[in-house]
């Protein structure tokens, strides 16, 4: 059996369960009842289809990786909506950390492919939610209408087994590769994404700094 580890149900500054909105939200979403594995499971679909995915907007400061800023601002990338979902477990005391692959994403915007100049995502983030002795893996970033308009299969959670890309959309097309997982980790591990993304993505925030995900997926997508 595996214990229940301080570190994994404590507030930080960037898991900020502790703030008003984020235990209100999480007070809310979990539900009625005390079944840990329920609550999880409610708490992963509010987290994945109420705050948008958007991968233009990521900010590497604490502000901006922080619950509080994603749920203010109803969007969020893959860490940062991870992150809430982390932090609204910890407030119903369900254990949870922060897991990291790099994946090779073959669906993705023209916008995105020039500004990343690669088809490899660096430390895509998910959320690992301690239920019924196990670590289950959950991803909560791409919300359900995103997935229609790119015609993926919504990630499902039933708290019994782990929640991970698809690796073929609904036409058979190639969508998500895991490449490597970089382990898991208490908090957000901000200076080896920093210094990756830098890396890796020079001219990324320059790219993206003026451009909506929203209308890029728009046209995408018509």
């Amino acid at each position: 059996m595996v214990q229940h580890p301080d570190q994994y149900l404590e507030p930080t500054p960037i898991i900020d369960f502790d703030s008003p909105a984020v235990s209100a939200f999480a007070a809310e979403k979990a539900g009625p009842g005390e079944d840990p594995v329920r609550q999880a499971v409610n708490l992963y679909y509010a987290v994945r289809d109420e705050i948008y995915y958007d991968p233009y907007r990521i900010d590497l400061s604490a502000k901006g990786l922080r619950a509080s800023t994603t749920l203010e601002q109803k969007r969020g990338w893959c860490v940062a909506k991870a992150v809430l979902l982390a932090a609204c477990c910890r407030y119903k005391k369900i254990p949870a950390r922060l897991g990291f692959a790099d994946v090779k994403n073959h669906l993705s915007t023209e916008r995105l492919r020039q500004a990343m100049k690669t088809d490899v995502f660096y430390w895509h983030g998910y959320t690992d939610i301690l239920l019924d002795g196990q670590w289950r893996k959950a991803t909560p970033a791409f919300n359900i209408g995103l997935c229609e308009k790119f015609h993926l299969k919504p990630l499902a959670f039933d708290g019994k087994g782990d929640s991970i890309y698809h690796p073929f959309d609904l036409e058979g097309n190639r969508h998500m590769e895991y490449i490597r997982f970089r382990g898991h980790f208490p908090d957000v591990p901000v200076d080896g994404i920093t210094e990756t993304f830098r890396r890796e993505y020079p001219d990324s925030e320059a790219v993206l700094a003026a451009a909506s995900f929203d209308q890029d997926v728009d046209a995408k997508t018509k």
